[in-house]
């Protein structure tokens, strides 16, 4: 979601992010692999770059967007909170990298509260359409 913001560089270290962040409980389900197919395709302009390995430095990977602007920290972030409540499940490995890479990135406890919401809104809209699809 809104993955477009980010530049060419700053998709791939998604990418990396991503990856770890599926990786971070073990072996990714079907659904988390799903969204980063859905999460691939919104960047497809560096599909091709992409070599789908976890990076050796995840500390780097963060350091990285440390730097970067507001606007591309909360893209990052929210689809992060995107792919961690994608499968329903709740982990605590996931909710400590979410809340070290909230603190690391300065994002506001409203701020987290709003992205937070996109994520359900977003969620909920798309079951509220498939029942009016399915009725």
């Amino acid at each position: 979601m809104f993955l477009s913001y980010l530049s060419r560089k700053e998709k791939l270290k998604f990418l990396d992010l991503a990856i770890y962040m599926v990786d971070i409980d073990g072996e990714p389900t079907l659904v988390e692999k799903r969204i980063l197919t859905k999460m691939l395709a919104e960047v497809d302009d560096v599909r091709s770059e992409y070599t789908f390995q976890k990076t050796e430095s995840i500390e780097d990977t963060i350091d990285f967007f440390v730097n970067a602007n507001q606007v591309v920290k909360n893209v990052v972030y929210l689809n992060l909170v995107k792919i961690s409540m994608e499968d329903d499940l709740y982990n605590t490995s996931e909710l400590l990298f979410l809340e070290d890479i909230q603190q690391k990135f300065s994002i506001t406890a409203e701020k987290r509260r709003d992205l937070i919401s996109i994520v359900y809104a977003e969620r909920d809209l798309r079951e509220r359409a498939s029942r009016i699809v399915k009725d």
